[in-house]
């Protein structure tokens, strides 16, 4: 039998001690002026974020928005090749879903190749047909858009159905349904702590991804207490850690080392209330 996503990720966790997940968000704009003439500036600054923060990292989180163009691409692949040889896992947050052969090839972001992602997140919005080419791959990881971290999350999310269930309890619902392989999660922001709570009593057995840790703000020990399934789920912080040198006195040439700090003292952080 495949071993899921999740079982790796547990592994992963043990060895570390650490829930840590690390968003990969090279920002052009706000690169290091160093790097910025380099080759593949967005991989040259990722390399260095990976080799600072791999020991505290349970996984790496890269949003798909930063590399989709010519370069970006290259540099999306060299950072999950990169990540796997440090034996981190990859989740691709891109949202993904679509219907029949288009769903198909988004699938293939995820799979048991170098340059593939471990975990992908996905939008439920067109229900289980557009995501069933993610559900079917048993290694890979699935976290489902639930309650999200942006304020804007409530506009739907929030609505109450006939049934009297918000959308997001019925999302939750849904998702427990579809994890017959048990490569299922949700992404859960710990800026809305009650929804996690109400949603960890909902659903007892899905990992949580859970954003919003670091610049947004959110509840890290509602994230840790109500984000984790027998242990396993990870807490995302990207800004506040890969920009953790932003206005300090070596802003350009210490950005690894400060980012290193940062999950360093996160992770420690996470692990007090686990």
């Amino acid at each position: 039998m495949t071993a899921t996503f999740f079982d790796r990720l547990g592994e992963r966790i043990r060895e570390r001690d650490s829930v840590l997940c690390v968003g990969l968000d090279p920002d052009p704009s706000r690169l290091p002026d160093h790097l910025r003439d380099r080759d593949l500036p967005r991989w040259a600054f990722n390399r260095r974020i990976i080799d600072a923060t791999h020991e505290h990292a349970a996984a790496y989180k890269p949003n798909a928005a930063f590399y989709e163009d010519d370069d970006g691409w290259r540099a999306l692949t060299e950072t999950i090749a990169y990540a796997h040889g440090k034996g981190v896992p990859v989740v691709l947050d891109a949202k993904r879903a679509d219907i029949g052969n288009t769903a198909r090839q988004y699938a293939g972001l995820v799979g048991d190749r170098a340059h593939a992602a471990d975990a992908i997140t996905v939008n439920p919005y067109m229900g289980r047909d557009s995501l069933e080419p993610f559900l079917s791959r048993e290694g890979a990881g699935v976290f489902v858009l639930c309650r999200t971290s942006n304020p804007g999350g409530s506009d739907l999310q929030d609505l109450e159905l006939a049934s009297g269930e918000a959308v997001y309890e019925r999302v939750a619902a849904l998702a427990d349904l579809w994890n017959g392989n048990g490569n299922v999660g949700l992404v859960v922001g710990a800026t809305a702590p009650e929804e996690l709570e109400e949603l960890r009593e909902q659903v007892p057995d899905l990992p949580f991804l859970v954003p919003g840790v670091g610049s947004q703000g959110g509840d890290a020990e509602a994230a840790v207490e109500f984000g984790l399934a027998e242990g396993v789920g990870l807490v995302n912080s990207s800004r506040g850690i890969i920009f953790a040198a932003e206005g300090g006195p070596n802003e350009d040439e210490g950005f690894e080392k400060a980012a290193g700090e940062a999950a360093k003292r996160l992770k420690k952080r996470l692990n007090r209330y686990r």
